[in-house]
């Protein structure tokens, strides 16, 4: 999907992890990442020591429309001060250094980041700089590292991307779409009584036409029949052109029965 949403408010909900960009080299970097945290309920934003400065101009032109977030992000010198007032860190880390720390998956981190946000603490997640990531003294002030069960034949991400990851499963891990559903439209799930109907509509002009004449295999024929249009969820659209085909086959019939006699 691309484009500006506009029909979402673009508003924190609830509390929220902090993202927080160490040294990021770009401001398009810097825009897009406020995309991708809008997409997945991540509305603040702080930069630690941002190479170019900022504002940037550049970054508002690849946010599609995440404005509001850039305009209220923060600045910070170093990483002491950008989580001096969060309860809990987390550090994204593809390479761990020598670290000795609890490693979560994306999955299993945005699970941990739900459970200290819903006990009103403030929790923050660290990105490091596009070209060589997060340094030993960076995750030194995390307490765990999140790394993304990716190909480990390749596993790079760019930095949007990496936000992007997180921002989902951040997302996900509170939100109660089912995971399968079927589009009807303006029409409904037939209901067991509109299939029996077509089912009767059939059975009857199958017998009509002799297809169903062989009598000791009909009550099979009839029951295969029945498996096939319940094993789906067909839609009450769907019975009306199938009553629709029914009909005009029937319909047939009775005309190339009519020519013949009177030929």
């Amino acid at each position: 999907m691309t484009g500006r949403d506009s029909g979402a408010p673009l508003a924190p909900i609830g509390n929220s992890p902090v993202v927080i960009l160490v040294r990021p080299q770009l401001a398009e970097n810097v825009g897009s990442v406020a995309r991708a945290m809008a997409n997945g309920g991540l509305f603040h934003l702080r930069l630690v020591a941002p190479r170019d400065g900022w504002p940037q101009e550049r970054a508002w032109r690849s946010a599609s429309g995440a404005d509001r977030i850039l305009e209220e992000a923060t600045v910070h010198p170093d990483v002491d001060d950008a989580v001096a007032d969060l309860h809990h860190v987390f550090a994204t880390c593809p390479r761990p250094r020598h670290v000795v720390k609890p490693v979560l998956t994306a999955r299993g981190g945005a699970a941990e980041l739900r459970a200290i946000c819903g006990r009103d603490l403030r929790a923050g997640i660290l990105f490091g700089p596009e070209r060589a990531g997060l340094d030993t003294e960076d995750m030194a002030r995390a307490d765990a590292l999140i790394r993304y069960p990716l190909n480990p034949g390749f596993s790079s991400l760019n930095l949007a991307q990496a936000v992007m990851v997180m921002g989902y499963e951040w997302w996900v891990a509170a939100d109660d779409t089912p995971p399968r559903t079927l589009m009807t439209n303006e029409t409904h799930v037939a209901t067991k009584g509109e299939l029996e109907n077509f089912m009767g509509h059939l059975i009857r002009e199958l017998d009509a036409c002799g297809f169903l004449r062989n009598l000791p295999k009909r009550p099979g024929m009839v029951r295969n029949l029945r498996h096939f249009f319940q094993r789906g969820e067909v839609t009450e659209q769907e019975l009306r052109t199938l009553h629709g085909v029914v009909t005009e086959l029937a319909l047939g019939r009775r005309l190339r029965g009519r020519d013949e006699r009177q030929g």
